[in-house]
């Protein structure tokens, strides 16, 4: 039963650990993109009629490559914690992953189409993925503590 929940730990840890890393090249790359559409003065990214379109991506970049890294974090924390079992961790998991694509996927839909300066709907996708990450982190939290 042991050497089960070990493998299913390891598991899971190789796919936050993939997934950040994905995640990270992902992001990076939107970072890149947004540099680039600085760089060349696009007026789509840079007009002062699109401010919030360029803060809420750059909120989508940054966001999204913190979460990627809070993934491989969780990954590592799989394999140092192997006390930490159960449904809490699979939560806990769950909600990461989903705020990993909720958050970022928010600020960057909600910048995609603008309306008189306010963001797109895509926004209120934000607030479900920060209460997924909040449960994520109070799951982890707990759960490193474990014995």
């Amino acid at each position: 039963m042991a050497d089960d929940t070990t493998e299913q730990a390891d598991q899971l840890a190789r796919h936050h650990v993939s997934g950040g890393w994905w995640m990270l090249l992902a992001f990076l790359s939107l970072g890149l993109v947004l540099e680039t559409l600085h760089g060349f003065k696009i007026g789509f990214y840079l007009d002062v009629a699109n401010e919030t379109r360029r803060h809420l991506w750059t909120l989508a970049h940054a966001h999204g490559t913190l979460l990627a890294l809070v993934n491989i974090a969780f990954g590592w924390t799989l394999r140092t914690v192997p006390a930490w079992q159960g449904t809490p961790r699979k939560i806990a998991s769950r909600c990461l992953f989903g705020a990993s694509l909720l958050m970022p996927g928010g600020f960057l839909l909600g910048g995609a189409v603008i309306y008189s300066g306010d963001p797109g709907l895509g926004i209120f996708l934000l607030p479900v993925g920060a209460a997924m990450l909040f449960v994520a982190v109070l799951l982890v939290a707990r759960g490193s503590a474990a014995r």
